[in-house]
């Protein structure tokens, strides 16, 4: 399902016109990178959790060149689903 099904799929139930379906949809997402981006985690009860997970630093190897190198520590955004939401798709 692409961002264009989603605004469609919303707009058909609610009976909203699709560009202010679309300029929510994109707010909302924006919203969410921008709270990502400042460490902050986006909580939405029943549906899941936008967190920021830390990788530690780590040791890697080019097999190419047959040398390691640093990774160094960073952060990556993860979702993490709510157990209501987890046990409606286990159905």
């Amino acid at each position: 399902m692409t961002k264009a099904d989603i605004v469609n799929e919303i707009a058909k139930n609610t009976g909203i016109d699709k560009v202010t379906v679309l300029t929510t949809v994109e707010s909302f997402m924006e919203v969410v990178k921008e709270s990502l981006s400042k460490e902050d985690n986006v909580y939405l009860r029943g549906f899941g959790s936008f967190i920021v997970k830390k990788r530690a630093e780590k040791t890697a190897r080019n097999i190419s060149k047959n040398t390691t190198i640093i990774i160094p520590e960073h952060n990556i955004p993860a979702f993490k689903p709510a157990k209501t939401f987890v046990a409606q798709i286990k159905k």
